[in-house]
């Protein structure tokens, strides 16, 4: 769907008659509907809502954004409620109640059929930012004794309620998991063959209580539509599919874009989030770089005399500053996307200092040769820079090394410093390392300083 269609779509939506909203409704998918109501947020949701029939209306559901579902479940009669919550799949259900608070969940659980709140209840029992809370109940699942026809027979019985029917998964009488076959191989082989001679007895499958970013790694590692998901003893409980997994991926993105940027990760979207919220997961950090900002006036402090006898070094102060502030957040940003994607770990960290270093040292060199040029040229036509204009390009040159060696250095050891102490990787946040290599900066910049011009301007 082109943007222009889509506008088009959404125009309708927002003012088209009922005639033209179901012949509108009838040509879209549920996917591509979601997608128009999700644009048109001034759209009377409920009204379109009642035109669907009640399949395409729960598969639409389900991929609304939360504001719209909470709107609606909101204006919802009891029986439409009831209806709606124990149709939608557990797995999409489970993420719905997430972000609901406690006492509507609550209400919400009450209107559910006994099997469905059981099954519910199950899912939110496991901890939060857990596999269990991703996973859905409803697979299809055969025995290795059985033939290739009573599976097929068995996939056509109960196949409707089964999330995905591309992975056939195998269990023992005890409901243990032993393999898991592409329904491929059961189209392409022989009525009469048995499972167990479809069976490799190679899968992969994920724990109930790990965290859900160790199933967003084994998709990536093994192209997989869905994965089983069993307990400490094998038991096959559920399974994990990839838009799932997907959804997991987004929110963790977003969350390290917001505290890279400096900011607490806002667990809400920005148009809904309060101004209070919005403020107080802000101001933390501000907090902490404005104190840690300080340390830059202090250290400009110390090295007053020095300042007063050579006015000049303070003009390239922010030169400085910034290309140690710029250098550091390059290398914080991409050690911390390699971490992500697991290309970077903890026992590669000696890889990253020796590639780092050579890298800083020639970044470093690059910029102090820019700085010379600069100096000299405007040494030809001013004489700004007074009779000892080599010694100061000298001075800034070495220091644009060191300053840029040291952001370089600082930017890409301290994620992984973090993620030794077990903390939270993008909280390294690009100003904290700014902020950082600022003072240390200074200290480099008037040391060099005090060394190369010792004797004539100092």
């Amino acid at each position: 769907m082109s943007a222009n269609e889509r506008k088009q779509l959404v125009d309708q939506v927002l003012h088209g008659s009922l005639f033209q909203l179901k012949h509108l409704i009838d040509r879209l998918q549920p996917e591509e509907l979601a997608d128009v109501l999700n644009a048109a947020r001034e759209a009377d949701h409920l009204k379109i809502f009642l035109l669907l029939p009640p399949e395409k209306a729960i598969h639409t559901f389900e991929n609304l954004d939360f504001e719209i579902q909470e709107d609606l479940l909101s204006k919802f009669t009891v029986a439409q409620l009831s209806q709606t919550l124990n149709a939608i799949a557990p797995d999409d259900r489970t993420q719905l109640f997430e972000k609901l608070n406690p006492e509507t969940v609550q209400k919400y659980v009450t209107l559910l059929n006994d099997e469905e709140r059981r099954t519910a209840q199950s899912l939110l029992a496991y901890p939060e930012n857990s596999i269990g809370r991703l996973m859905t109940p409803d697979f299809l699942s055969v025995k290795e004794d059985w033939t290739v026809q009573q599976s097929l027979d068995h996939i056509r019985t109960t196949g409707r309620q089964s999330e995905t029917l591309n992975e056939i998964f195998v269990t023992d009488v005890h409901g243990v998991l032993i393999d898991v076959i592409n329904v491929g191989k059961f189209l392409l082989a022989p009525v009469d063959a048995k499972v167990s001679s479809l069976m490799d007895r190679h899968f992969f499958s994920l724990n109930a209580k790990d965290d859900q970013e160790k199933a967003v790694k084994l998709f990536k590692q093994t192209n997989r539509v869905a994965l089983p998901v069993t307990d400490f003893n094998g038991l096959l409980l559920g399974i994990i599919t990839i838009d799932d997994v997907v959804d997991v991926m987004e929110e963790e993105a977003t969350e390290d874009i917001q505290k890279f940027g400096g900011s607490e990760a806002l667990d809400e979207p920005y148009l809904k989030i309060s101004l209070l919220k919005m403020v107080q997961k802000r101001a933390g950090w501000l907090v902490v770089l404005f104190v840690g900002e300080m340390f830059t006036a202090s250290a400009m402090g110390f090295f007053d005399n020095e300042i007063q006898k050579a006015v000049v070094l303070a003009l390239f102060v922010p030169l400085i500053i910034s290309s140690g502030g710029n250098s550091g957040s390059q290398a914080a940003t991409l050690i911390i996307r390699a971490m992500a994607l697991g290309e970077v770990t903890l026992g590669s960290w000696w890889k990253v200092v020796r590639r780092e270093f050579l890298s800083g040292l020639a970044l470093g060199i690059i910029l102090a040769a820019i700085g010379f040029l600069r100096i000299s040229l405007w040494s030809l036509f001013t004489d700004l820079y007074g009779p000892h204009w080599l010694l100061i390009a000298l001075t800034v040159s070495f220091s644009l090394i060191g300053v840029v060696l040291w952001g370089t250095m600082a930017g890409s050891l301290l994620p992984l410093g973090l993620k030794k102490l077990g903390a939270d990787p993008a909280a390294s946040s690009a100003p904290f390392i700014a902020t950082l290599v600022d003072v240390t900066g200074l200290v480099i910049y008037f040391s060099v300083a005090v060394l190369v011009l010792k004797g004539t301007l100092l």
